[in-house]
């Protein structure tokens, strides 16, 4: 197996990817859910940050810090910066606060300090509206005159966002920001057919959720 389905079967036996009947925040029913919160041990997430990490070299990713988004994407960022590292790559890593600190040193975000002109990286779970990106942004703004040179996120969903387009699309074409995926749906789709994991049952309705509402 290549590192994608080995990610799918990790997903899987980590309980991370379900199969049954969903519904997102967006209203829709998924025959599909992705949970990173199921990632509860020291090995689970030091094996993650490896993924991550092996997503940011594949697409020749540069930044002088990964941002994790509050709060699921706190240890992402941690993890993947640990992975990094352990492969000669020493970046930042940060994450904001859910409120700005009066106090102490201050501040909204916690770790590197960010400077202008510093390029960033943003990690973070799933991406299906993007609305997590939305959020970030201006408190990246606000905290520095950085420059976003990616995101990576662990599934893309494929699915439309606000538009016609799919999240991942729109991010580009709104913000200039190429997000990049571990896997894609499609990727999980045919992990399921090829045996990597269970869930044969599932793929009618996975292909016709993908026709609904992917891109």
């Amino acid at each position: 197996m290549d590192y994608k389905q080995e990610f799918i079967r990790f997903m899987y036996e980590s309980g991370v990817l379900l199969f049954g009947e969903f519904t997102l925040k967006s209203g829709r029913k998924a025959p599909y859910f992705i949970n990173t919160g199921k990632y509860r041990t020291g090995k689970q997430i030091a094996r993650l940050g490896e993924y991550y990490a092996a997503c940011y070299l594949e697409h020749g990713v540069s930044a002088d810090a990964l941002v994790g988004p509050a709060y699921k994407g706190i240890p992402l960022a941690v993890s993947t910066a640990i992975a990094l590292a352990g492969r000669g790559v020493d970046v930042g890593y940060c994450f904001d606060r859910k409120e700005t600190k009066d106090h102490g040193e201050g501040g909204l975000f916690v770790g590197y300090p960010l400077h202008g002109g510093d390029k960033v990286c943003i990690i973070e779970d799933v991406m299906t509206s993007g609305k997590a990106l939305r959020e970030i942004l201006p408190k990246l703004s606000a905290e520095a005159d950085v420059g976003v040179s990616a995101m990576l996120i662990s599934v893309d969903r494929r699915e439309r966002g606000t538009g016609v387009r799919s999240a991942v699309e729109e991010a580009y074409e709104n913000y200039g920001i190429p997000v990049y995926s571990i896997v894609t749906i499609e990727d999980v789709i045919a992990a399921i057919a090829e045996g990597v994991i269970p869930g044969r049952e599932y793929l009618g309705a996975m292909k016709d959720y993908l026709a609904q509402y992917g891109v």
